[in-house]
């Protein structure tokens, strides 16, 4: 995989553990662009699981986590947001596909549109953002992702097409996701 110059991951962690409280999403995102990854560097991280998207923490700073997340293939994230949290994301290996959520007046969630997040790509989105990260890659192929979240998302809203009730919960990391 061809590695972008810039940071080496300690170097990055070493900047982001200065911060105390929520760290800029233009900060993550600047960061994530000068990031020089290898997977050799990642290797201790990549944990798939075949019943859900599995969460791996790589670094906790005073204000964020660093997590790896591991997808087969057919498997997502429940449609959800990032409430008071920061997260900055980089395709590492793999395509994932994203699919961002508007609300009716009604507080209904509707797909409003889908991506397709190549290798290498990188996003940010914020608080109340509403999305869901896939894998919908033919059988086989598997994706992983970097996160970063200042400060850790530790608690999430859930939504349904089903209906307009948000669900809170808490997706811990070192564990299965709450998607499918």
């Amino acid at each position: 995989m061809p590695t972008v110059s810039g940071l080496t991951l300690a170097q990055w962690f070493a900047e982001l553990d200065q911060y105390r409280e929520r760290i800029p999403l233009a900060v993550l995102s600047h960061g994530l662009k000068r990031l020089s990854l290898d997977l050799r560097d990642l290797r201790p991280f990549i944990r798939f699981s075949d019943e859900k998207y599995r969460r791996n923490l790589m670094h906790e700073g005073p204000a964020y986590h660093a997590l790896l997340l591991c997808w087969r293939n057919g498997q997502r994230s429940p449609i959800h947001d990032h409430r008071g949290s920061s997260c900055a994301l980089r395709v590492i290996a793999g395509e994932a596909t994203e699919t961002i959520f508007h609300m009716t007046d009604e507080g209904r969630v509707f797909e409003a549109r889908t991506r397709t997040l190549a290798e290498r790509f990188m996003c940010a989105t914020q608080d109340l953002d509403v999305h869901q990260i896939s894998n919908l890659q033919a059988s086989g192929r598997e994706l992983i992702t970097l996160h970063l979240y200042s400060p850790p998302l530790l608690v999430m809203g859930q939504y349904s097409l089903n209906d307009s009730v948000v669900h809170e919960f808490r997706d811990d990391v070192y564990s299965l996701g709450a998607g499918i």
